[in-house]
Order: structure tokens, then sequence, then C-alpha cells
């Protein structure tokens, strides 16, 4: 498992314009959209709209982070690199996690940069250290789904294009309808129970609170931890699952 995290790790860093190009569109929408919207917000209650959009850009950056990570699979594909792998004494399950813990560490890493960021937009942490940690869980089980399910669409698609098409059919969808630009009591009808029933919503408030509000509401975090874990089993079994098929094939 180390190996395979090192050696994605080793071509991140050979390859650093694969860093820049994930967080550049979040970085778009943190600097220049909440600037241009914050004007609107303030009109419907939302002071410091920077603070409130950054936990749906969390998410955000998880999702460029661990699509880019599909297209190391592509690469060690055409260079002959991942049927070697296959062919190696190591363990599908390292080689998963290994691929997955990659995505995870680039995904804290580009997270990081957007909180520092941010602190020039004045977005802190209102529920403090306790909130942190929560956060860092929240986040960690989020991108563990996300590059579960990234990896294990990669292994089911014969190029990047098609890997790119479809991931791009996927985000978009889940960003847009979700809290993750307005606040949820603005909405009604389908649409909100559209954007409910998304659980990258529940994620997505979870974090706002633990950055807007001092008080932690545990009560509403548990749920989500808890479907966080189920959706993170299923993608972790879904990408084992697969890269057993193709090591038979």
């Amino acid at each position: 498992m180390l190996n395979i995290l090192w050696r994605n790790i080793k071509w991140r860093f050979q390859n650093p314009l694969s860093i820049v190009v994930t967080i550049l569109q979040p970085l778009i929408w943190l600097v220049l959209y909440s600037t241009v919207a914050k004007q609107a917000m303030k009109n419907i209650g939302v002071e410091n709209y920077t603070a409130f959009i950054l936990p749906g850009i969390i998410v955000l950056v998880t999702f460029s982070a661990c699509s880019s990570s599909g297209f190391i699979n592509f690469i060690m594909k055409s260079k002959g690199s991942f049927s070697r792998i296959l062919i190696a004494p190591v363990k599908r399950s390292s080689i998963v996690l290994g691929q997955m813990l990659e995505a995870i560490l680039l995904s804290f890493m580009e997270i990081t940069l957007l909180f520092i960021i941010g602190l020039f937009f004045s977005v802190k942490i209102e529920s403090g250290l306790i909130g942190i940690t929560l956060m860092i869980l929240l986040i960690f089980l989020t991108a563990f789904f996300i590059s579960g399910l990234t990896y294990s669409i990669s292994l089911f698609l014969p190029n990047e294009v098609i890997y790119e098409t479809i991931m791009n059919a996927i985000v978009l969808p889940i960003f847009f309808l979700s809290s993750a630009l307005f606040p949820m009591k603005n909405l009604s009808g389908g649409l909100a129970i559209v954007v409910k029933l998304n659980p990258f919503t529940h994620v997505i408030n979870a974090l706002r609170n633990l950055i807007l509000r001092e008080n932690i509401f545990i009560e509403r975090i548990i749920p989500v931890i808890l479907l966080f874990l189920i959706m993170c089993s299923i993608s972790y079994v879904l990408a084992l699952w697969k890269l057993k098929v193709e090591s038979n094939q």
C-alpha cells in the first residue's frame, strides 16, 4: 500500500500541473464568485458569503483531486505499469488503498490552501479545536468515498476521454443540486426534495455549521458520519471487486 501511495505522490510532484489544475476552478469559485455574490447574499442574511460557500468548495476540491487520481490509472495503463502491478505479489486491497490515500492526501493539501486563502476573507472556524477535529473526520470520509468511487469508475471505463465526460456529468449536478451556493431555506418544491436527497448537502451543512457557529450540534453530525461510513464501505468494496475482476481477465 505504501509503495503504491509513494509511487503516486512522486508522479504528482513530477507533474505539478496536475495539482494546479485541480485547485484552479475551486479557487475561482471561492474568490471570484463569493466576491461577486456576497452583496446579494447579505440581503438574505448571509454575512460572510466566503465562509458560507467554503464547505461547498471543499467538496468540489475533493471531487477534483480524487477525479484526477483516476487519470493516473489511465496513465499507468498506457505505460504498462498497471499490468505489472496486477501480476505483482501485492494484495488487491493494498493497491486500492494506495490509490485512494494519495487522492485523500491531495484533497487535504488543497483544502488547507483554501483555508489559508479564506483567512484573507475573514473566514475562521467558530467551533474551535473540537470543530476542527470533526471537520477533519468529515472531510476524510468524504474524500474516502469519492476516491473509491472515482477509482471504480476509472476501472470500468476504457479511456480518459470518456472518464472525464462521465465525471463532469456527475460532479456538476451534485455540486449545483446541493446547498453549496444557497441557503436551503430559500428552496421549495421538487428542487428542495432533490437537494435534501443529495448526501453531499448534509456534509456541506455539517461543515458549514462547524465553521459559522460556536455551538456544536453533535446530534446533527453523527447521522452524517454514519451515512458516509456506509457510503465509504460501498465505494471501497466496489473498487476492490472491480480490481479483482481486472486481475482475473
